[in-house]
């Protein structure tokens, strides 16, 4: 196989947007030059990385050329379609429910009245 990362093999690329693949290219140039620096700091531990960022960075350029061109289909973005998940089933209010809310709210309304009679 060739050098370069596993998840950015040429079939993958193709199925990707150019919206994705434009992040893809930016995250591996981060990474290119974060490497970079690695190296002129004597930091870097792995020498083959950056062949391999590299090679990755070429990949997406062309790709992207290619369907500039033509000659590489640009994907179709395709609605996910996702099984409708029912939602669970309220309960049923019982009489007491429905009694206890009747005098929650009446409460309220009897305590304001006797509020406005006392204030007259």
């Amino acid at each position: 196989m060739a050098i370069g990362s596993k998840e950015l093999v040429p079939v993958e690329l193709d199925t990707f947007e150019d919206a994705r693949l434009f992040d893809e290219l930016k995250k591996a140039k981060e990474e290119l030059f974060n490497l970079r620096f690695q190296s002129a700091t004597g930091q870097l531990e792995s020498h083959g990385r950056l062949r391999a960022v590299k090679r990755d960075i070429a990949r997406i350029y062309t790709v992207l050329r290619e369907r500039e061109l033509g000659i590489r289909a640009t994907p179709v973005a395709t609605e996910v379609v996702t099984p409708a998940v029912k939602a669970p089933k309220k309960a049923k209010k019982t009489v007491a429910d429905a009694d206890a809310d009747a005098t929650e709210t009446t409460g309220e309304a009897d305590a304001s009245s006797e509020k406005n009679e006392e204030a007259k």
